[in-house]
């Protein structure tokens, strides 16, 4: 893949920790702050990917009531841990 120039405005304190981090790593800036860039932007693809698959679960109208998850979250790490709860509330949808 080929680089192109991006220009961008940094306070003060933000580049000469970017700059100590590179010195640190042996590594440019610009490597920094690409990878940076990259982790961030992988996040967000994951974190909408994840909403859009509760979302779709959410949908099917299956959830597990707040009793059943208080029981089971209270019993965890005790000698009578309960196994993980099952949906016992649905919503049909009109």
């Amino acid at each position: 893949m080929s680089a192109v120039p991006f220009t961008m405005r940094l306070d003060k304190d933000l580049k000469t920790s970017l700059e100590a981090e590179a010195k640190l790593e042996d590594r440019s800036a610009s490597y920094l702050a690409t990878r940076a860039i990259r982790m961030m932007l992988e996040a967000k693809v994951a974190k909408r990917r994840l909403i859009g698959e509760a979302v779709a679960e959410a949908d099917k109208g299956a959830f597990v009531s707040e009793e059943k998850m208080n029981a089971w979250f209270q019993s965890i790490g005790s000698d009578h841990e309960l196994p993980e709860p099952e949906p016992d509330v649905l919503i049909r949808r009109a």
